[in-house]
């Protein structure tokens, strides 16, 4: 498959209007033709392999905020809304979405949706697993998507007040400000309904979830940890992703390299990223069973606030002098082959609204010259004297090319020592990063949740916020993040976001590096293998034989 489609948001946010009719009637081809694929065509009884890492924490919806768990999350749970291949929006649980201001939406069920245990999906389900996931004192990495809400407190534990059960298929949400694109966040995993069975033992539930997605454990014990999680089919689901396969098996891999070797030997089916070292000629050892297409990911450089050496005046022109000795084009020619492109901003080039002239993101050019003049006058302020520039990444996954690449620029450019600081395993580069053990910069890459420029700049730049792992804080960034998030369409809304773009660019908390392609492949063994738009593989239409 070798496609590229720009990925959009189906919904525009109308006052009074019907923000999302009931599933199936958007009047996207492209979004009626994958549900009729899924439920239409012929299905397959093998079980299918895709690479994975280990979670980094329990599969809980409201604290589950990295790619690991991610690609498990959306095989158990459904949402209020999906997201379709194309990075469209269709209704999934909900019945309909519906507000008269941005701010006060009425949600409405579909009726027969349950668990997989056989307990009903009701409004109780959201209400009480969103009130969870925002309690202070349960410290959930996703509770920051609730702030919107109001009765969220950052401060003490606190009730939603926003949320209402009107009856056991209907609840209200009021947020506390106008929020043009509430109802894209829906499909993400922080807002998936939970069991009454969770509250009586959430750390077990962690283990063994119940969801209400295609997909269910296999059983006691089918997360193996550190070794993969096997799910079957969930007999009680009845969205659009019927699945057309026996079950699908996430098998966890240290090494990409090795998980390419699988699948070129059959013993795996579907890969998410095609390795470094195999970048150059996957697509004619796959034979036709590979992707290269435009999906919603970028990467980049972040840098802790917390270093006295990256902090201050000294600190900004240090961090503006590193970007420009990065030279991307060189990178993203030669380690990535072209499956990158050079970033002109800190969101990603298949979102609706995108541009790549905001102002400020002449910092991204590599221009050594500059780079050498703003190294200096960081000197005369305060000497790096000996230290070493590092970057640091995990080394189970193929990060160590591009990163030596950047080093390389930065060593030759700036004339100081510069290396990588190696991981072994992306959970403990996770746990490193959260309790603030980073001693510089660290890689940084960002997969949409939902279709939005803001999912790329809130929940990363936002004090507080879940992913804010530089611990950034900028009251204007927030002020124009909170207009963008007021504004009575998305297209207003947008244009909030990119000068909150600005503000960004002038304090670089973080450095663009590029756009990433999702370079996936398939083994002979399956079929209807697609990628969708955050570059996840479309797992439930994948068949194969036994």
């Amino acid at each position: 498959m070798k496609t590229k489609r720009m990925a959009g948001m189906a919904a525009t946010i109308l006052t009074g209007s019907l923000v999302l009719a009931a599933c199936g009637s958007s009047g996207d081809d492209t979004a009626a033709d994958e549900t009729a694929g899924a439920t239409d065509g012929a299905t397959s009884s093998g079980i299918v392999t895709v690479n994975g890492t280990e979670p980094q924490n329990p599969l809980l919806p409201a604290h589950t905020n990295e790619t690991g768990g991610g690609r498990i999350m959306t095989q158990l749970f459904a949402g209020l809304v999906r997201y379709n291949a194309d990075g469209s929006v269709e209704n999934e649980i909900a019945e309909s979405i519906e507000t008269e201001d941005n701010q006060t939406f009425t949600i409405k069920l579909q009726d027969g949706w349950t668990f997989s245990d056989g307990s009903p999906v009701t409004a109780s389900s959201f209400v009480d697993a969103w009130n969870y996931g925002a309690l202070l004192s349960n410290a959930q990495n996703n509770s920051y998507f609730f702030e919107i809400i109001e009765g969220f407190s950052y401060d003490e534990d606190s009730e939603l007040t926003g949320l209402e059960v009107v009856d056991d298929l209907t609840f209200t949400v009021k947020l506390v400000q106008p929020e043009a694109d509430f109802p894209l966040r829906l499909g993400y995993t922080a807002y998936y309904p939970l069991p009454e069975v969770f509250f009586e033992d959430p750390e077990a539930f962690g283990e063994n979830p119940v969801g209400n997605g295609p997909y269910m454990f296999d059983g006691e014990g089918a997360w193996e940890h550190n070794v993969r999680v096997d799910m079957v089919p969930n007999p009680e689901y009845k969205g659009g992703r019927a699945p057309q396969n026996g079950g699908v098996s996430v098998v966890f891999y240290e090494q990409e390299d090795a998980a390419y070797a699988d699948l070129l030997s059959g013993n795996l089916d579907v890969i998410e990223n095609i390795p470094n070292s195999s970048i150059t000629s996957f697509e004619d050892e796959l034979e036709g069973r590979s992707v290269n297409q435009p999906a919603a990911i970028n990467q980049t450089l972040s840098v802790p606030s917390y270093l006295p050496e990256w902090s201050g005046e000294a600190g900004l022109l240090r961090r503006q002098a590193i970007s420009h000795a990065i030279n991307r084009d060189e990178v993203t020619e030669v380690i990535f082959n072209g499956t990158r492109t050079p970033a002109k901003d800190f969101t990603s080039p298949v979102i609706a609204g995108w541009s790549e002239e905001v102002p400020g993101n002449e910092v991204l050019e590599f221009d050594p010259e500059r780079a050498k003049e703003l190294w200096a006058e960081a000197e005369a302020i305060e000497p790096w004297g000996d230290r070493t520039f590092t970057i640091a990444t995990n080394t189970d996954s193929d990060h160590q090319p591009w990163v030596d690449a950047v080093n390389n620029s930065i060593r030759n450019t700036l004339g100081i020592e510069a290396e990588m600081e190696p991981y072994a395993q992306f959970s403990e580069f996770l746990d490193a990063r959260d309790n603030k053990q980073m001693t510089g910069m660290f890689r940084a890459g960002w997969q949409g949740d939902y279709p939005s420029l803001a999912n790329f700049l809130a929940p990363i730049y936002t004090e507080g916020a879940g992913s804010n792992d530089a611990f950034y804080a900028s009251e204007e960034f927030e002020s124009l993040m909170a207009q963008g998030n007021s504004a009575e369409s998305i297209e207003e809304a947008n244009e909030f976001f990119l000068q909150a773009q600005e503000v960004l660019f002038r304090d670089l908390p973080g450095i663009p590096l590029w756009y990433q392609n999702v370079t996936g492949g398939w083994a002979d063994t399956v079929d209807n293998v697609e990628f969708g738009w955050d570059s996840e593989p479309l797992l439930y239409q994948v068949t194969k034989s036994e």
